[in-house]
């Protein structure tokens, strides 16, 4: 008995872990049926100071549509660590985004072309050296009055076909795959985005002027110094928009232009498709009749009685009858 007991309570242990994995997993995950838009042109502001990192901007989505996160320059978690950029992949079911993340090497994302040292492979825009960062200052914006930790290095790039594209797969998508060198260190340590990229993922999420649908793929604002400084004179426009080819069902109206939908009421809403006995709704009883004979009354149907009743209503004696 105990032990049967035990065991039963083991299995419904490892149910309820399975299905909160299951369900973590899940809500991991946004698959999208259409691609983002094309990689916007712009400038880089100016690092604000040392120790700094670039983080290329991106599309995101929110469920509804896709909106831009700008560029941004941030402090890393810890020394050493480099940022691999997140991406949009194709899969069977639609376009899947790969977070990025922090860590000792940077992995794959997607042969993207970020631009700033992000060229689809690897990074040449710095590197740690004695716990400093230093720059390359052929593809960062550096004032070399205020960070010394500098170097030039010209970045041939030997892609002959270069593109704005955003995703990797599916139809116009970056063919790029992962070598085993950048498999390897997607299974290393490695932390997510830090406190202040997801406040500036959480600012360009509720900017209206961010989404593609109201931009049309040319965000008014690219890129900021650092995270949330959305108002910052330093804080650049985008110079070339990218193009944003939305199904027709999802070419939606911009917010602020949106006309208010009509409420679900009886007469406008569709009607309820019945799946069940007891979803047909109770059928509507007429009164019974009462001409004031109550013989009369057994004999003629409610429906007819009602009628009637309601011709006497209208008669001159019933009129006179009630006072009228």
């Amino acid at each position: 008995m105990r032990i049967t007991f035990t065991r039963s309570l083991f299995l419904l242990s490892a149910i309820l872990l399975f299905a909160t994995i299951s369900a973590a997993q899940l809500s991991v995950g946004v698959v999208v049926n259409f691609a983002p838009p094309e990689l916007p042109v712009y400038e880089q502001p100016v690092c604000p100071s040392e120790g700094y990192i670039w983080t290329p901007g991106y599309w995101a989505w929110d469920g509804d549509d896709y909106y831009w996160v700008p560029g941004t320059w941030v402090q890393p978690p810890a020394v050493g660590y480099l940022w691999t950029p997140g991406y949009w992949g194709w899969s069977r079911e639609g376009f899947i985004f790969h977070e990025g993340y922090w860590g000792p090497e940077v992995g794959f994302y997607g042969g993207i072309n970020y631009g700033f040292g992000y060229f689809g492979h690897g990074y040449e825009g710095g590197r740690w050296d004695h716990n400093h960062f230093y720059y390359n200052r052929s593809v960062n914006n550096v004032n070399v009055t205020q960070i010394h930790n500098v170097y030039n290095t010209t970045i041939v790039n030997n892609n002959t076909n270069v593109t704005r594209v955003s995703y990797n797969g599916g139809n116009g998508g970056v063919t790029a795959r992962p070598t085993s060198q950048q498999e390897a260190s997607a299974r290393e340590r490695h932390v997510g985005p830090t406190a202040a990229q997801t406040q500036q993922i959480a600012e360009a999420r509720s900017n209206l002027q961010l989404r593609a649908s109201s931009n049309h793929g040319k965000a008014p604002f690219a890129a900021t110094p650092k995270p949330g400084a959305f108002n910052d004179h330093a804080a650049v426009p985008d110079r070339e928009g990218g193009r944003y080819l939305p199904p027709a069902g999802n070419n939606r109206a911009p917010e602020s232009n949106r006309e208010p939908q009509p409420k679900n009421t009886s007469r406008n809403a569709p009607p309820k498709t019945v799946v069940h006995p007891n979803d047909i709704p109770p059928a509507e009883r007429p009164a019974p009749s009462n001409t004031g004979n109550r013989k009369v009354d057994k004999k003629i149907p409610a429906a007819t009685g009602q009628a009637l009743q309601t011709a006497r209503a209208g008669s001159p004696k019933a009129s006179a009858a009630t006072g009228q």
